[in-house]
């Protein structure tokens, strides 16, 4: 049996991980600054992650959710107090996409209405109701209904004004920054005043963190630059670091039944200890403040070397999160830097390189990137 040919893949096995680089079978190092599209989270093999894994390995993989597990509430209270939403609920699932569905799918049940408004150029997944909300025709299938579903530029609150006033919406939803599109920045005031027509027209605002959150951009969510409580946010991604999960934080306004949610493999007893260990080194090694101090040093000598080089059209981001747009091919772009210079980077297009590393990323990893990334535009020049 052969797999199924729809990735395009370098030819590059890693083949084990430690910290920000992963390693060949033949002992080659490469600098991680994709994180396996921002999966990694505290970096590969941490001994402490490991550990707990192991551990409850030795335990209890799985059961069901027709059991007590306090792992789960362990969990929903860590969350809580690292993320400022103590006073909100957690439902666990398996992957982003996954959450978005149960996102929608609440706001849908809590207002009794059918429409979600999305925003150009976003993507929230490749499963059904997802895919509906993602800016993207090409992977959308025939069988993926858009009827429900209807989209407004991004930053523009007339617009969305305009859609909400009708009455039909049952929720809007927005990433904290749109990372499939490059990187695209939500507007702070933007943010506000959308928070705001949610409010004022009885609309449920879902937040899209599931790549721009846990600590990513410096703060634990991107949107709490904004000052804004969504009454719904997604996260997956870096949450357990590699082992698949999702997740929903819900307003106290929202209230649950029973049977309205379900899933058979989301919150298990294994994915639980891994986000556990997770939150517990993000908060020990102050993991988030760091994702800030370091995303600000590669935002400046960033900028400063587009100062100097007409390659590099704009550069984007907070945090950790980062997109340089240039003019040329940023595939080829991206193949230099990792057949030339061992490092991992992310893409979005045609023209916009993502930076998307372990929030671990030291200093001088990144000042090897600028230097590296300096090297490969000025050979391209010569």
């Amino acid at each position: 049996m052969n797999l199924f040919d729809v990735y395009s893949l370098y030819d590059i096995e890693p083949v084990r991980g430690l910290g920000n680089h992963v390693y060949t079978a033949d002992g080659t190092e490469y600098l991680d600054l994709y994180g396996g599209h921002a999966v990694i989270s505290i970096g590969h093999a941490h001994h402490t992650y490991v550990t707990a894994i192991a551990d409850q390995v030795s335990k209890l993989g799985f059961y069901s959710n027709s059991v007590q597990n306090s792992l789960q509430q362990k969990l929903a209270d860590r969350l809580g107090r690292l993320s400022g939403y103590n006073d909100y609920a957690l439902f666990l699932c398996n992957s982003g996409a996954e959450a978005n569905e149960n996102a929608m799918k609440l706001a849908s049940f809590h207002t009794g209405k059918s429409k979600i408004l999305a925003f150009d150029k976003a993507f929230h997944g490749r499963t059904s109701g997802a895919v509906a909300a993602t800016d993207n025709p090409k992977i959308q299938s025939p069988f993926n209904s858009t009827e429900n579903v209807e989209f407004a530029p991004l930053n523009d609150i007339e617009a969305v004004e305009a859609k909400l006033s009708t009455g039909e919406f049952a929720g809007v939803i927005i990433e904290g920054i749109q990372g499939v599109a490059g990187i695209r920045m939500v507007d702070d005031s933007f943010l506000r005043k959308l928070r705001e027509l949610c409010t004022k027209y009885g609309v449920v605002l879902i937040l899209d963190e599931i790549q721009s959150g846990y600590g990513r951009t410096g703060r634990f969510f991107a949107h709490q630059y904004a000052g804004v409580r969504p009454d719904i946010i997604t996260c997956a991604k870096g949450i357990a670091n590699g082992f698949p999960m999702g997740a929903i934080i819900i307003s106290p306004e929202i209230k649950p039944v029973k049977g309205m949610l379900g899933t058979t493999f989301g919150g298990s007893h294994l994915a639980c200890a891994a986000a556990i260990a997770v939150l517990d080194v993000m908060e020990t090694e102050n993991m988030v403040s760091n994702a800030a101090a370091v995303g600000e040093y590669l935002l400046e000598e960033l900028n400063d070397l587009a100062a100097t080089h007409p390659e590099v059209i704009e550069v984007r981001g907070r945090g950790l999160m980062i997109g340089i747009e240039i003019k040329g091919s940023a595939p080829e772009l991206r193949k230099r830097l990792l057949f030339d210079k061992h490092i991992f980077t992310g893409g979005a297009g045609e023209h916009t390189v993502r930076l998307l590393p372990p929030l671990s990323l030291p200093r001088s990893h990144a000042k090897r990137f600028i230097e590296a990334f300096k090297e490969v535009l000025d050979s391209k020049e010569d």
